[in-house]
This record gives C-alpha cells, sequence and structure tokens, in this order.
C-alpha cells in the first residue's frame, strides 16, 4: 500500500493530498537508478584500486608460498655449495694428493654452463629476475656436482692402482748399504767435476763401491735403455716406471738388463764399474719425474731408518767433489 503525502496550503491554510504524475514518478525513479549506479560504480572501483579480489587474494597466497618454497630452495642450495667445496677441497688437496695427481683445473670446475640466451624463455614471466638465479645456480650446481663425481671415478681409478704406483715408485738404494767401499757419497747439487776441475751442477746420487758389486733395480717398471751410447754414463741402465718417473744408473762394468725387459724392485740389472767418464768404481744414481731430474735423497724411504737416512743427507752435502 503507497504511503499518502500530504501539503501543507499557505494560501488555504489547510493540508491538501499530493498528487504525483506518472513522468515525476518516472525520472524520480530514474534518478534513484542513477545514483544507485554513480554509488554502486564509485565502491567497485575504490575497492578494486585498494582492496584485493578473492581471486587476486588466492593468487597472492599462491605467489607469497611460492617465494618461500624460493626461499628454502636457495638455502637448501646453500648447503648443498658447502657441501660441494668440502668435497672439492679434500680431492684437490687430499685425495689426489695422496696418488700425486695433479688438482683439477677451476677452468674445469666453474667453467661456464651456458649462454646468455639460455635462461630468456623467463623473460615473459613477472618474477624473471628470480627465476633466472635460480634457474641458472641451479645449472651451475648440477655441473659442479658431475664434474666432482667423474674427478671421484678417476680418483677410485687411481686408488685400484696404488699398490702398482707404490712398487713402481724408486723406494730403495741401488746397492745393498752393506756393499758400500765407504761412507762417502756424492749428493745432487753443485760439485767440483772431478776431471775438468770446474764447478757443475751433478744430477745423481754417487755410491762408491767395489767392482763388480751387484747393481739393482729401484722401483718396478720396464727397461727402456741399456747401452753405452749416452755420452759420460758408459754402460748405463734406463729404467720407465710409469707415473711419469725414471731412473738412471751409470758407469756399470756390465749390463745384466736388455732393453724391453720388465723388472721387479730389487732386481739384478748390472754390476758397479768405471766405465765412461768416472774416475773409480761407483754408481752414479738418477731419479727423472715428469722429465725432471729431482733429488734421489728423497727416495730410500724403503730400505733406510730415519738414522741412517739422516746420516745419508749429511754426508751427500758434505761431499765436494762427484765421482764423474
Amino acid at each position: 500500500m503507497s504511503k499518502v503525502k500530504y501539503r501543507f496550503n499557505t494560501k488555504s491554510l489547510t493540508y491538501e493530498k499530493v498528487r504525483t504524475t506518472f513522468v515525476e514518478r518516472f525520472w524520480q525513479f530514474l534518478s534513484y537508478i542513477a545514483t544507485g549506479l554513480v554509488f554502486a560504480t564509485l565502491t567497485i572501483f575504490l575497492s578494486r584500486q585498494f582492496l584485493p579480489s578473492p581471486t587476486e587474494k588466492k593468487k597472492n597466497r599462491e605467489i607469497e608460498a611460492l617465494q618461500l618454497q624460493y626461499d628454502l630452495l636457495h638455502k637448501k642450495m646453500d648447503q648443498a655449495e658447502l657441501v660441494l667445496k668440502d668435497l672439492e677441497d679434500r680431492d684437490d688437496n687430499i685425495y689426489r694428493a695422496i696418488f700425486e695427481s695433479e688438482p683439477l683445473p677451476k677452468s674445469m670446475r666453474y667453467g661456464g654452463s651456458g649462454g646468455s640466451d639460455k635462461y630468456s624463455i623467463f623473460d615473459t614471466y613477472d618474477n624473471t629476475d628470480l627465476l633466472k638465479t635460480t634457474t641458472e645456480r641451479m645449472d651451475r650446481i648440477s655441473k659442479q656436482i658431475y664434474v666432482q663425481s667423474k674427478s671421484f671415478d678417476e680418483v677410485v681409478n687411481l686408488a685400484k692402482s696404488k699398490e702398482k704406483l707404490i712398487a713402481s715408485i724408486p723406494a730403495i738404494m741401488p746397492i745393498n748399504q752393506k756393499d758400500l767401499s765407504h761412507a762417502v757419497t756424492s749428493g745432487f747439487g753443485w760439485r767440483t767435476h772431478p776431471i775438468y776441475k770446474t764447478m757443475e751442477f751433478h744430477p745423481g746420487m754417487d755410491f762408491s763401491a767395489e767392482q763388480g758389486t751387484p747393481i739393482y733395480a729401484t722401483g718396478d717398471g720396464v727397461v727402456q735403455q741399456a747401452d753405452n751410447l749416452a755420452q759420460g754414463y758408459g754402460n748405463h741402465v734406463v729404467i720407465n716406471h710409469g707415473f711419469g718417473y725414471q731412473t738412471l744408473y751409470g758407469h756399470m762394468s756390465r749390463i745384466k738388463a736388455i732393453a724391453g725387459q720388465k723388472v721387479s724392485r730389487g732386481q739384478l740389472i748390472g754390476y758397479v764399474g768405471s766405465t765412461g767418464l768416472s774416475t773409480a768404481p761407483h754408481i752414479h744414481y738418477e731419479v727423472i719425474k715428469n722429465g725432471e731430474k729431482v733429488n734421489p735423497i728423497n727416495y730410500y724411504y724403503n730400505d733406510l731408518s730415519p738414522e741412517q737416512y739422516q746420516l745419508l743427507v749429511e754426508l751427500s752435502k758434505k761431499a765436494s767433489q762427484s765421482f764423474d
């Protein structure tokens, strides 16, 4: 039931019933609708500007959860990199040092894993930097793990050949200590040449012994040379031990070994003499590692006590003249 409205007439001083035409009612209705639409539009606009929609709230929650997962992933990658760093340090400074193997070059461990366009597929995403950084870091860690795995494969192979390595490295004196004529030896370094009387570098050690004293291979290997063709060495033998090691035995009176022969540590290869450029019966002994002649004094650890070794070191330093 519609409500009846009255209006006071100041002329007749009476209340008169208000009669509204259809047109007035129509325009009044339109004004209500227009006001409502304006208010609704303004409300929707402001809510969209300042209040997230349910869909946006859901997406924001998903983004926050995703961000948290990325943060946790980066923390796990931090831990993985620490473990990898420890493994790399052990590999280079312990495992490979034990087997006398060179550390892996950093260019191999930390080399690039792809071009700049590799991660361009993420350019269309909102979180481009986050996706690129995470993916690139994962790729780098994956490569380091692969390289380290291959390195450990190599270390395992080195370990399997460790027994052969130990047997091959020169580790004894070339003649028995009891067969030495006296304790005087000529050591590695600058010495007075016995014939020319000039200071020359002596690349080995001289052990004085009687003519015909047995000479033994100081490690397993293959006889590379057994002749008198090298100037100054006279009758001499060169043994290739593998793993970068060679030994030379000079001035023999007679050679027992032949080229190409496999020999074992302690096996007879010749006899002490004074052939070549020599002043007295002795054995001139050299150790060559990776093509460089090194001091043999560091390779007698299998048959000398610490006291005997120290005495030999002191005597080799005092000797001022070589025998060849």
